[in-house]
């Protein structure tokens, strides 16, 4: 896996990284929130990502919360379970290659293809699900809430969405955006499986546009 002896340098703290004991306390000191991040936007619990890695429950809370310090053997597993680049978990310099290798994985009955390097700040995924099945009508959506704010695009298909009171169905072209602290549910409104792009802010970042300057 691709930055263990980058990461390795960083957890030394070694001269050749030029990192200062000040500079590297706060290296670790971000990992924690990092992993909360991922995990809750992974949608999984503490007691599915232990069974998956082998790591205590007790450790992975500690880790999260900055009790315990992360190490090379607590960050390897986690980093093979979420399918992410180690460097990526420590929030390391990027090498100079620009592509984003993180791994498609499924939850809640979809595909999510992430399209964002590092895990803080905005995360993007290309979100891919299935038509839904025959006979399952229009009923009410299960809805979730959790902090942050998301910015839908349909690229292609009919994409429901239930946002508190409002149930709406975006097409292909058609765009949403939407605080996460409202109940808020998704499903495919029509018989194809329906592409969209998602940018989630957990810390609640928004998309800001940057206008172009009149008269250019």
């Amino acid at each position: 896996m691709r930055g263990r002896d980058h990461l390795t340098n960083i957890f030394a703290g070694v001269a050749n990284e030029g990192m200062a004991d000040e500079d590297l306390s706060e290296v670790l000191t971000a990992v924690g929130p990092r992993l909360r991040v991922l995990r809750r936007t992974r949608g999984t619990t503490l007691a599915q990502l232990s069974e998956t890695t082998g790591i205590s429950l007790s450790t992975l809370s500690r880790l999260e919360s900055g009790q315990r310090k992360p190490t090379l053997e607590l960050l390897l597993p986690l980093a093979k379970a979420y399918g992410v680049q180690l460097d990526e978990l420590v929030g390391a310099p990027a090498t100079g290659d620009p592509r984003v290798h993180a791994k498609p994985f499924t939850r809640y009955g979809q595909t999510f293809i992430p399209l964002t390097r590092y895990l803080g700040g905005l995360h993007a995924y290309k979100q891919i699900m299935p038509p839904r099945p025959q006979g399952s009508g229009d009923g009410p959506l299960e809805q979730r809430v959790h902090e942050g704010y998301e910015w839908l695009y349909v690229l292609s298909g009919r994409l429901r969405l239930a946002l508190g009171e409002h149930d709406l169905v975006l097409a292909a072209g058609e765009a949403a955006e939407f605080d996460t602290r409202t109940p808020h549910g998704f499903a495919n409104a029509g018989d194809q499986p329906v592409e969209f792009l998602s940018l989630f802010g957990a810390q609640g970042e928004r998309i800001h546009v940057r206008a172009r300057p009149a008269g250019t």
